[in-house]
């Protein structure tokens, strides 16, 4: 396999445009004595944006070679690199201080990533992501866009979140055939549910969205919900509700 293919197997696309380069660094806005954790940092094109006083970098590479790199380039004791799939790796640390989650995403895993931070909700500050334009859409939804669904609610009830700017396929090495977006989640002060909790919301939310043809009466057949109670009508398709009716709907049922 050449090294093109290599990459590509790997999800590995690397900015290289320096004007979105600084604009992400410009949106993330760097402060000293801050704990980033990157995801995916390549060979470090936006760490070395990162880099500052007392600033803390714990990166995540799939590729050892990238890690080999990192270390190379970043010597300092503070900084660590680490080899392994973000998706199999223990993140206990951001349970020991709270981080600043930053990263250029495999676009096919980059809702798996943002799901599993959510275990990891106390320890994290904000994170920012370049992600496909239409995974961007589908996180950043309202009942309001076209786009709202499994993932929008999911994620909404524990962050709020908003897309910051585009990014076109020329701005990296290897162009994706996609157009990117790059998008911000800042935990919410009040989370809408308990952490604990989550589980069985998301649970709740997929049975919801199990048939977009059907009401929410119907797709949440067997569960004992007084719609009428909860000024939803019983017809609505999951689509239609909005995060604080999937919420007020989960507190009836008290899970």
């Amino acid at each position: 396999m050449n090294e093109r293919a290599h990459r590509r197997k790997l999800g590995q696309n690397y900015l290289i445009d320096p004007v979105i380069l600084f604009e992400i660094e410009r949106a993330i806005n760097p402060q000293s004595n801050d704990l980033f954790f990157e995801i995916g940092p390549g060979t470090g094109a936006l760490t070395s944006h990162l880099m500052g006083k007392g600033i803390k970098v714990t990166a995540m590479d799939l590729d050892n070679k990238n890690i080999m790199i990192l270390s190379k380039k970043f010597p300092e004791d503070a900084h660590k690199f680490i080899h392994g799939n973000v998706l199999k790796e223990s993140l206990d640390f951001l349970n020991k201080a709270k981080h600043r989650v930053v990263g250029n995403l495999p676009y096919n895993i980059s809702t798996q990533i943002i799901l599993k931070l959510v275990n990891y909700f106390n320890g994290i500050e904000d994170m920012h992501f370049l992600v496909q334009k239409e995974v961007a859409h589908r996180i950043c939804a309202s009942n309001q866009t076209g786009d709202w669904g499994r993932l929008g609610v999911k994620i909404a009830a524990l962050f709020q979140t908003s897309i910051l700017f585009d990014v076109p396929p020329e701005s990296f090495d290897i162009k994706p055939k996609v157009q990117s977006s790059f998008i911000r989640l800042i935990p919410r002060a009040n989370p809408m549910i308990d952490l604990n909790k989550f589980l069985e919301f998301s649970n709740l939310v997929d049975k919801s969205f199990a048939n977009k043809r059907k009401g929410i009466k119907n797709n949440l057949h067997g569960l004992e919900i007084n719609f009428e109670s909860l000024n939803i009508n019983p017809l609505s398709r999951a689509e239609e509700l909005s995060i604080e009716d999937f919420i007020s709907i989960f507190q009836m049922l008290d899970i």
